[in-house]
């Protein structure tokens, strides 16, 4: 006799977002209100990496909270809400960037502090003056080597790298194919790390 096969686990996270957008979908405005508090923090943290200017920042935000929650009844689930909503965000900030004659960020110092990428391995667990130094100049050339990405490229690795989103859920965001995305992120890492070689004194065919 065949046995069926188990049902595919699910998500509780996406689970909630979709109780959430029903809601919404029949009218509940407080359940939008929700997804804005769980989700705000995340967009404003993504789009930092697009915007420079703090107020110019917020209304990108608001816009695309707004916009979301026009384009709510037309959602019917085919991906994670927080995909589509960061599709919409990453949508927003190009079209303001392309508005003002802009293509792309210049900072990444709006970032809420709390953006980490994986340390080199020499340099962790060792709370020496030295090794604290030799970590913060880590961090700053990153940041820097960051802000100087093309815009495809520093939003595939934020949203892989800071955001922790698979690669399948940053195609979604993005609206291009999952190889497209691979070659971004391959090509960010790159740029990160030929700025790092120097500090870290790693060789050409080693990343750090």
């Amino acid at each position: 006799m065949n046995q069926k096969a188990d049902p595919p686990a699910s998500n509780p996270d996406r689970d909630a977002d979709a109780l959430l957008v029903e809601r919404v979908q029949r009218g509940d405005k407080k359940a939008f209100e929700l997804l804005v508090i769980k989700y705000e923090r995340r967009i404003h943290r993504l789009l930092s990496r697009m915007i420079r200017d703090p107020a110019e920042l917020e209304d990108v935000a608001q816009e695309a909270f707004i916009k979301a929650y026009r384009a709510l009844p037309q959602f019917r689930g085919d991906s994670a809400f927080y995909t589509w909503l960061y599709r919409i965000a990453v949508n927003t900030a190009k079209n303001a960037l392309m508005a003002s004659g802009r293509t792309q960020a210049t900072s990444l110092d709006q970032g809420d502090g709390d953006e980490t990428f994986a340390e080199p391995e020499h340099l962790r667990d060792i709370n020496t003056p030295e090794s604290m130094l030799a970590t913060r100049q880590v961090a700053e050339t990153v940041n820097r080597a960051m802000a100087a990405l093309p815009d495809e490229l520093r939003t595939a690795i934020t949203l892989r790298e800071i955001e922790g989103m698979s690669y399948e859920d940053i195609a979604e965001a993005m609206g291009c194919p999952i190889g497209t995305v691979r070659s971004r992120i391959f090509r960010a890492r790159e740029a990160i790390a030929a700025e790092l070689r120097p500090l870290l004194g790693t060789s050409e065919n080693k990343r750090w």
